[in-house]
């Protein structure tokens, strides 16, 4: 993981010229695809797990968590909330449990599709204190450009689950578009540069995030109260 990381490679050289356009679309007509069953059942663990732990506590959601290093962290860093790590993959969870056999108490990982999780808490009207989406895969070409988080279906869900969102990404345009996506819904984001020192205070929040620091990229973080 923490070898030498190429720069994203995309054929876009500014923000997708149909992005707007996707996101209108999206908000008007909300996805009706089919939520697959594991994701259903994570859920419905999760919110037992709200209802047993503290339903009054805030909510922290980790969207792509991997192997569960921000999460960790995060929970660490509020333990007045409920944080909530999510990936679509059991092998990259199950070396989170390998990795961290103690975690904070109000801390819960789960295994689920993140777009069909945020359906089923927006359907319910959960609302989030914070949600991070930490290095999403940037699907760089620009053919791919419904594939990224703010030109997917489930935009619609994300926006409506509320509180203060944190994107970060080594490919500026991809803060850059989602901040775009954003304005094009009445919202307002603050895109800065970010800058990690491994030593300090501010050391990496995920494996992604070092390892880009270490290979020299530029990082970008951007906030938006939703």
């Amino acid at each position: 993981m923490l070898g030498i990381s190429k720069e994203v490679d995309s054929n876009q050289d500014g923000v997708h010229p149909r992005l707007v356009e996707l996101v209108k679309r999206h908000m008007a007509h909300p996805w009706q695809g089919a939520i697959a069953t594991h994701t259903e059942e994570a859920f419905a663990a999760l919110a037992a797990w709200r209802r047993h732990t503290d339903p009054a506590a805030p909510l922290i959601l980790d969207s792509g968590c991997g192997t569960a290093r921000s999460s960790v962290a995060l929970a660490k860093q509020h333990p007045g909330h409920l944080v909530v790590g999510v990936d679509q993959s059991a092998d990259r969870l199950a070396r989170a449990e390998r990795r961290f056999p103690q975690r904070p108490a109000n801390l819960l990982l789960l295994r689920a599709e993140a777009a069909d999780l945020w359906r089923l808490m927006a359907a319910e009207q959960w609302q989030l204190a914070k949600h991070y989406v930490l290095y999403p895969n940037p699907w760089p070409k620009a053919a791919h450009v419904a594939r990224r988080w703010h030109g997917h279906p489930a935009w619609r869900e994300l926006l409506q689950l509320g509180g203060l969102l944190h994107c970060r990404s080594n490919w500026q345009i991809y803060v850059q578009e989602m901040a775009v996506a954003l304005n094009a819904v009445g919202l307002r984001a603050e895109v800065v540069p970010l800058q990690i020192n491994m030593a300090g205070a501010h050391e990496a929040l995920t494996d992604f995030e070092e390892k880009y620091t270490l290979s020299g990229h530029s990082l970008w973080q951007l906030t938006a109260k939703l």
